[in-house]
């Protein structure tokens, strides 16, 4: 029963939506933005949970029997209501931001393009094959709609601050990214899914990695005039787990220690934070 559960908290994009949203409040928070927050609270979640959900029913089979993948497909139904519920939600909570429009739909369109390879169609197929920073995409898609837009839509934040936190951001979801490719890289050299993980060795691969890590940790660094000392602290423990944890993400493939553990590497900062928040902290 609890692995029912479990498998449904994960499984059904809901933890990842979750982890999308806390990441936005710790953005508003540290840059201070004053805009209409709960909405786009609320869109992010819900265009998550569809974008997520559209993402993995189109999915197929894969020959490495991943947990994720059967339970998907085992529950088509459930992937296409959690996909037209998200649809729906992320229109209702979009409708009030309708005025940043520009910014929210290229934030749209670039969630579309990561899976738009996996629409079956020619006139998305080909996609896949020019891919190759596949891996550079995703991270900035995530970067641009927890960081960057809502910076766009508050319109008040101090520039250097927003790039310090969106770079922080950015370095540190390309390395988890990096973990998610490598374990992928025999799947997606059978699909002809093109990415720089695909084309390095790994002692390039490991220089890519943990060169992402360091630029992470200097830019979490240098917000440190303008956040508190715990606030640094929570940056940097994310940080700190994935230059701990390679060797144990390669060795142990379960889509719990992925879709669990090293998606819960990106909120565990905002976690952190929303804690101490929480207790009275400053």
């Amino acid at each position: 029963m609890f692995r029912g559960i479990l498998n449904f908290f994960l499984f059904s994009s809901l933890y990842i939506a979750i982890c999308a949203t806390l990441m936005i409040w710790q953005t508003n928070e540290i840059l201070l933005l004053r805009y209409d927050q709960l909405h786009y609270y609320g869109f992010a979640f819900f265009a998550t949970l569809c974008s997520y959900n559209f993402h993995w029913y189109l999915t197929p089979a894969s020959i490495k029997h991943s947990e994720r993948i059967l339970w998907g497909q085992r529950r088509r139904s459930l992937q296409l209501i959690g996909c037209s519920i998200g649809l729906i939600g992320a229109c209702w909570f979009l409708f009030p931001l309708r005025q940043h429009w520009l910014p929210v739909s290229g934030a749209i369109l670039l969630t579309f393009l990561y899976s738009a390879p996996k629409v079956p169609h020619p006139a998305f197929r080909w996609l896949s094959r020019i891919a190759i920073g596949k891996t550079i995409f995703l991270a900035f898609v995530w970067t641009y709609v927890t960081t960057l837009l809502p910076a766009l839509i508050a319109g008040q934040a101090a520039p250097w601050e927003v790039f310090h936190l969106t770079a922080y951001r950015f370095f540190l979801i390309y390395a988890i990214c990096i973990l998610f490719d490598h374990r992928d890289l025999e799947e997606d050299r059978r699909q002809g899914i093109r990415s720089l993980i695909t084309w390095l060795k790994a002692p390039q691969l490991d220089k890519l990695y943990y060169g992402s890590i360091l630029v992470s940790t200097l830019f979490a660094l240098l917000l440190a005039p303008a956040v508190s000392i715990f606030t640094l602290f929570s940056l940097l423990v994310p940080v700190t787990i994935t230059a701990m944890i390679k060797r144990y993400a390669e060795e142990n493939t379960s889509d719990y220690v992925y879709y669990f553990f090293l998606d819960g590497l990106m909120m565990v900062s905002a976690l952190l934070h929303f804690v101490w928040i929480s207790a009275g902290g400053i």
